[in-house]
């Protein structure tokens, strides 16, 4: 840690009053109740507690002053009783962190609960890092949510399938999609958001938006999809494959099918709410064909027919 003097702004010979001042002001800008957007605030925060930490206890204060502790409370030297560097409060009537912590933690709703020990009164102690070894403790601030987005195709939407999603963090974790998934729905991943040091870490909000298919294209809980054909099975029928959400299936063609109608097949849309309504698309053989254009003058001279008005 940095040298605890810096971290609160004071100089080596501020008084006991000008140290708890300090870091009352520290604690009240960067506490992760008042700072739920600020990412960094928790650091700052927990960095000014570790700062009064030492230099709010008159012992431990004299002890860094004479170089016999570092920074983080630890002996520099052998010989040197490392209890008495991390013992307690001072004798000599310090003013604890957990004191002004608790004072200013009541204008968030109340005295902290869940401290190990009793007070002398017969009051909860609170410790403010109780939250991290007792799986976060009642009151104690919760890390802020990260939300995500998570593109899913409409295959895996329809089979509730568990996809990746990319954290802001670099963690990848498997999600397991709802049934019946909504575009612009959240599914929230407890304890997978930012974590907090006094308490339980926050949760994920992924929020689910449909990639742009390549086969269907989506009209509520209908899809639609292009099928290619050539001329010959236009006009003389045949049997093709139709992709589904759920597999290809065969679809049989009659002769001379209308092209200009999409066929329906009940049932084969999202979710098997909707349906799929398939558009024949007539391919011409590539490069032209001499017969095929000699049959096309011959119908245009002999047998011509109106398609438009």
């Amino acid at each position: 840690m940095r040298n605890p003097y810096d971290v609160l702004g004071v100089s080596r010979s501020a008084s006991e009053a000008d140290i708890k001042k300090a870091f009352r002001k520290l604690a009240k800008s960067y506490h992760p109740d008042s700072n739920k957007d600020d990412p960094k605030a928790k650091d700052k925060f927990a960095e000014a507690n570790s700062a009064y930490e030492i230099l709010g206890d008159a012992a431990k204060r004299a002890q860094f002053d004479r170089g016999e502790i570092d920074a983080d409370g630890n002996p520099k030297f052998a010989g040197f009783n490392p209890g008495a560097a991390r013992g307690g409060r001072s004798s000599q009537g310090g003013f604890s962190a957990e004191d002004i912590l608790k004072e200013f933690m009541s204008g968030f709703g109340g005295q902290p609960r869940g401290g190990a020990g009793r007070g002398p009164a017969g009051g909860a102690q609170w410790d403010p890092f109780a939250g991290a070894a007792a799986g976060g403790a009642r009151g104690a601030p919760k890390g802020d949510d990260v939300v995500v987005t998570a593109a899913v195709s409409l295959e895996d939407a329809h089979k509730a399938a568990s996809i990746p999603v990319r954290m802001p963090s670099g963690k990848v974790l498997s999600v397991k999609l709802p049934e019946k998934v909504e575009e612009g729905q959240q599914i929230r991943l407890k304890g997978q958001g930012n974590p907090n040091p006094f308490g339980e870490p926050g949760d994920a909000l992924v929020t689910v938006r449909f990639e742009k298919s390549k086969q269907f294209r989506r009209d509520g809980a209908d899809l639609r999809t292009d099928v290619p054909i050539t001329l010959y099975e236009a006009v003389l029928g045949t049997k093709v494959r139709v992709p589904t959400l759920d597999g290809s299936v065969e679809l049989t063609l009659p002769p001379g099918v209308d092209t200009a109608k999409s066929l329906r097949l009940k049932g084969k849309g999202l979710y098997g709410g909707g349906d799929l309504y398939v558009n024949l698309k007539v391919v011409l053989p590539p490069g032209g064909d001499a017969d095929l254009e000699a049959l096309a003058r011959f119908m245009r001279d002999q047998k011509p027919y109106k398609v438009r008005d």
